[in-house]
């Protein structure tokens, strides 16, 4: 993968007039930046950003106003960083683009049914009757896809409009003006090394001046976890929460291949640790199923692996069957913001905007955030037309957002789903369950009281003498596997000589706090095999492995100590999901 940085200058020209900026580097050393003016940039070429950029220029045709707008993706190609299970709701793709069917939207395979399980043991479930679950969890209606080929597929009519797309340009720090307010971006620098010296093929960053920055980089952003932070963003809001997701896509015996099934669950194997989170299976097209597991991010033993305990899931008695005999083609992993309505921030600030999963916009009840994060997009953009039609200079802090967003459908979805993850986290599946078919199905998400999850997710681990050891069987191979095959499928690839971009506030915290208190969890929470504990116990080393890692963000959120920032690496580096 060459790095895409190299290319900065000549497409960034071509859409304005490039000024310079003189800013101070890390080390301390005056460095001259280009910038441009734009009318609005958008941080993440995901669901959120790009209906939020399509939007825009829907608009704008319909008005026949010039705007430019500028997408800006950390990946080497739009679509590459993009995993999720998925089953979408096609309610915000509807409204974006009508004819989605005659424009090849690779929705190919409707949900023909659905199965709901408790996983009672590795060998048992108990199956759960459609009539009984909560209707949130029925998916007539709704289809199979792979989320990555959808983004592809909006990154092609977002250009078909007009919107610029820069794949490999990670936006890396957030611009102010004099006043306070988001004045936009800067792209991260290329050809800096491990030991933070420029090499010769060192390359500033870029500024990107905008009106209004609509920040859509999906669940923990690290410039939305900056934002939310410098704006006190979410001081009305209860905690947020999250989960890992952990998904494999194979290929299966086609007599084996039921197309259009979604089967859902709960309780094994995390169960059996007092760890709450969900698992699923999903039939798409090609012979292929979707399989994953949800690990809740609030788990208490600390020697508790999400990666393993995928591994184990596969072996249950309804899971294997399919799988014997099949292949595996790739897997992934991805943090999901779970905390919903009630840990929703403000998402308009000075000059800004935030959406989608990097505010928290998925709706925990249906298991599904794509069409809700595509809707938080297109209501930032109409909000942004609005005030740009009426002259509006930018750099001001839109909070009738809030007012737009409670007149769609958007937020009455939310609110109605509120109670769901707070009743799991406090009763537990069995009559947590119960508690959300009464508020579902009986109430439609009218309950007249508002459960609250105030706990931390990050505080959440025992102490590690506290907690009982797991001990996790050897892979087989050909239905369970390690973490070095399993990161070689996600097809992850960094500059090896630059600064490490997972950064340690404090480098003796992991060996002199996390090691002797939870056993350093960082060994275990991570899915791709980036923090290990190396050497004799007289001379321990904590070893980041950056080149493995795979973006979750699990660290930045689950580090007991929240001593781990994860910031962008060079552009074009991590992942490269081809069909997740």
């Amino acid at each position: 993968m060459s790095p895409a940085g190299t290319t900065i200058d000549q497409p960034l020209r071509s859409l304005g007039t490039v000024t310079a900026e003189t800013v101070m580097s890390e080390s301390e050393n005056t460095i001259e930046r280009e910038s441009m003016e734009v009318d609005v940039v958008v941080v993440g070429a995901g669901p959120a950003g790009l209906s939020t950029a399509c939007r825009l220029m829907q608009l704008a045709q319909a008005h026949g106003q010039e705007l430019s707008v500028v997408v800006l993706e950390k990946a080497a190609a739009v679509g590459d960083h993009i995993l999720s299970g998925a089953v979408i709701e096609p309610t915000a793709l509807n409204e974006l683009f009508p004819d989605w069917k005659e424009l090849g939207a690779p929705l190919h395979t409707p949900v023909s049914h659905d199965e709901i399980y408790f996983f009672t043991s590795q060998h048992k479930a108990v199956k759960v009757p459609n009539a009984l679950a909560p209707r949130t969890m029925h998916n007539k209606g709704n289809y199979i896809v792979s989320l990555g080929q959808v983004v592809r597929w909006l990154g092609e009519q977002a250009e078909s409009l007009g919107v610029e797309i820069y794949p490999g340009f990670p936006a890396s720090e957030v611009l102010f003006d004099d006043a306070g307010a988001v004045k936009g971006v800067a792209t991260g620098e290329m050809g800096r090394g491990k030991n933070g010296q420029a090499k010769a093929a060192y390359e500033p960053g870029m500024e990107l001046h905008a009106k209004y920055t609509v920040f859509a980089e999906g669940c923990r952003g690290h410039l939305g976890k900056q934002l939310i932070s410098t704006y006190s963003l979410d001081r009305e809001s209860s905690p947020q929460h999250y989960g890992i997701g952990l998904k494999e896509l194979w290929r299966v015996d086609p007599k084996k291949h039921q197309p259009g099934l979604v089967v859902h669950g709960a309780g094994w194997p995390l169960s059996e640790h007092g760890a709450a989170g969900g698992a699923f299976l999903y039939h798409l097209e090609d012979h292929q199923v979707a399989l994953g597991l949800i690990v809740d991010l609030n788990y208490a033993n600390p020697f508790l692996s999400p990666f393993d305990e995928l591994q184990r899931f596969k072996t249950h008695a309804k899971i294997a069957p399919t799988l014997e005999g099949g292949e595996r083609l790739s897997y992934g992993a991805r943090a999901i913001t779970k905390g919903g309505f009630n840990s929703l921030p403000r998402m308009s600030m000075p000059g800004a905007f935030i959406v989608g999963c990097d505010a928290g916009t998925l709706n925990f009840s249906k298991i599904k955030g794509t069409h809700t994060a595509m809707k938080s997009g297109m209501l930032a953009a109409e909000t942004i037309f609005e005030v740009l039609q009426d002259g509006d200079p930018g750099g001001k802090d839109h909070t009738h957002f809030a007012s737009n967003m409670e007149r769609s459908w958007l937020y009455p979805e939310l609110k109605a789903s509120r109670n769901f993850g707070p009743a799991l986290h406090k009763f537990g599946p069995y009559l947590g369950g119960a508690f959300n078919y009464v508020d579902q199905n009986w109430l439609r998400g009218k309950m007249p009281f508002t459960l609250k999850d105030n706990t931390l997710d990050h505080a959440s681990l025992h102490e590690a003498t506290a907690a009982k050891p797991i001990e996790y069987a050897k892979p087989d191979g050909v239905l369970t596997f390690d973490k070095n095959s399993s990161v070689f499928l996600t097809n992850t690839n960094h500059e090896e000589d630059q600064p490490v971009h997972l950064r340690l506030t404090d480098p003796a915290i992991p060996l002199g706090v996390n090691l002797p208190v939870w056993a350093e969890p960082a060994q275990r929470y991570c899915p791709a095999g980036v923090y290990e504990v190396v050497g004799p116990a007289e001379a321990q080393k904590f070893q980041i492995n950056a080149q493995n890692c795979i973006h979750c963000k699990t660290c930045d959120i689950k580090d007991p100590s929240q001593n781990i920032t994860w910031v962008t690496p060079e552009g074009g580096g991590g992942p490269s999901y081809s069909a997740m």
